[in-house]
């Protein structure tokens, strides 16, 4: 039986990546990308810069694997936090300085209001410090913004997001304690081993 997206019971979620370098980010914020399509958001949103290597990556996955999910970039960041805001939506700054997720994720997760995910590479202005509704860190020590948003998201989604099936997908995983297990759902065959990206 098909498991539904968790936004139906959540609500509509979103990421908003900032502070991508393109000469030395490409590979994270894809990653962030498609952690945010793995694990139940709507939409990635790119701050600031537009780079195309990324979202053709996660366009090309989107394609293969499935799944509808908004793209966009070189949206201005702050500007995209405040029309958040102002639209009733609210916003989670994913930080290691903010509290921690299982202190707040009872509260998030009951809000029926549209969450924004703020997710910083370099060093985060003050301004999405201050604008957040929530500062939430999964756990107070240096890790990594693509661990802290797949932590946050299957917080939130109660690990509902892990079984979901995307819509359109042209390839599946057969689920195989050995080996490497693809199908072809156009061609009801399988393929073999194949890129996730």
């Amino acid at each position: 039986m098909p498991h539904r997206h968790p936004a139906e019971r959540y609500g509509r979620v979103y990421v908003l990546r900032l502070g991508h370098r393109p000469e030395r980010d490409k590979r994270i914020t894809t990653h962030v990308g498609l952690v945010a399509r793995a694990f139940g958001a709507n939409g990635f949103v790119l701050a600031d810069i537009c780079d195309e290597h990324v979202m053709a990556s996660i366009r090309g996955v989107l394609e293969r694997w499935g799944g509808r999910m908004h793209l966009e970039c070189g949206v201005p960041g702050k500007r995209y936090v405040r029309d958040w805001k102002r639209s009733g939506g609210e916003v989670i700054h994913l930080t290691m300085y903010g509290l921690h997720v299982d202190d707040v994720i009872g509260v998030i997760r009951e809000s029926p209001r549209p969450k924004l995910i703020v997710v910083g590479a370099e060093k985060v202005p003050w301004f999405y410090y201050e604008e957040a509704d929530y500062n939430v860190a999964i756990g107070n020590q240096p890790h990594s913004e693509v661990a802290a948003l797949a932590v946050f998201l299957d917080r939130l989604y109660m690990g509902e997001e892990l079984r979901m099936e995307f819509p359109g997908a042209r390839l599946r995983i057969v689920p195989s304690p050995r080996g490497k297990r693809v199908v072809s759902l156009e061609r009801g065959e399988e393929v073999g081993e194949v890129d996730g990206e």
